[in-house]
């Protein structure tokens, strides 16, 4: 499971971060799932930027969702670049 974590800008773990730690650790009780953190901080701003057309009728919400999308990609890119070969890395045959 990828959970967000709502750093402060400067990096640090605040308020929101914590709350959010102490969720997963209730829920880590009750499933038996790996969790990874990743970074949040200006998912919000990078889906506003996505879904700039978005009739305001439920906005917030699809800015929490393409959010989402964006941590979970980046979580994707960066698993994806560690399972690749170096670019320098001689191909095969």
């Amino acid at each position: 499971m990828i959970a967000g974590l709502p750093l402060n800008m400067d990096g640090s773990s605040g308020f929101q971060a914590e709350k959010t730690r102490s969720f997963i650790a209730d829920l880590s009780r009750h499933i038996d799932v790996p969790v990874e953190y990743r970074d949040e901080r200006l998912s919000t701003v990078s889906a506003r930027d996505l879904i700039q057309g978005v009739r305001k009728t439920n906005r917030a919400t699809r800015y929490d969702a393409a959010a989402a999308a964006l941590i979970l990609q980046s979580y994707l890119d960066e698993i994806s670049r560690k399972d690749s070969p170096p670019a320098d890395f001689p191909p095969p045959g």
